[in-house]
């Protein structure tokens, strides 16, 4: 995005063609790839949600699409919409061809689906590049399209993990990121008049084998806030 006093959100044109190269290099701390960061989100979401549902999945600020082939991996028998304000991004999506999914181009404030329409709608690593003032009207809209009952994911990486402060810091694309503290996630969720139902923290151990004896203590880590993600997850009553 051209720096502006006038930032509003980050759009990722530049770095769609590129993107999971760029983000490879970022986090090749972590022992894994893009991948693996875009795939352990849609199994985190199986651990409330029943896989074989015909549910409507929205993949709010979906990028070039990876997530939402993670999502028809996982959830087989959904209808899955991505939508993001970067063309680029959108056409590179459409490129993956992800079965009985739809990818389109929106303003980044005003989601252009009706009234209670989506089962579920999952976000990642999106809100850190949308000004702060802009999250409680987001959420508003987010609230407007989701069903009664109807649950929203957002994924953020974690201020509290010095860690991912330094891969956030040089990452070519999160020059202009403003990190969530997990309060202030909790803060606006219950402005929205949203419910939030769990907040958990994940990725606790890089992904070497040196550390891999360890990963089972991340299923009972969840609450410890020094994870280098986290995740809300919030219900529309």
């Amino acid at each position: 995005m051209t720096n502006t006093n006038k930032r509003a959100f980050d759009n990722f044109d530049e770095f769609a063609e590129d993107y999971r190269d760029t983000h490879n290099k970022a986090i090749a701390m972590s022992g894994t790839d893009s991948d693996f960061f875009s795939e352990y989100k849609i199994l985190e979401l199986l651990k409330f949600e029943e896989a074989a549902k015909p549910l409507r999945i929205l993949d709010f600020g979906c990028g070039d699409g990876n997530s939402s082939v993670y999502l028809r991996k996982h959830f087989p028998n959904a209808t899955i919409f991505g939508i993001d304000v970067s063309e680029e991004s959108i056409r590179q999506a459409q490129k993956k061809q992800v079965i009985d999914t739809t990818f389109a181009v929106f303003d980044g404030l005003k989601i252009p689906f009706n009234i209670e329409e989506f089962d579920l709608i999952f976000t990642s690593m999106v809100f850190h590049h949308i000004e702060h003032h802009l999250h409680e009207g987001i959420l508003l809209e987010i609230k407007r399209i989701l069903k009664k009952g109807g649950r929203f994911y957002n994924f953020e990486h974690n201020p509290n993990n010095p860690l991912t402060r330094k891969v956030v810091n040089e990452c070519e694309f999160d020059k202009e990121a403003v990190l969530l503290k997990p309060s202030y996630h909790k803060t606006i969720i219950i402005k929205s008049g949203l419910t939030l139902n769990q907040l958990n923290y994940t990725l606790f151990f890089p992904r070497h084998q040196l550390f891999n004896p360890f990963l089972f203590l991340e299923k009972i880590l969840t609450w410890m806030p020094i994870g280098a993600q986290y995740y809300v997850r919030v219900i529309k009553n």
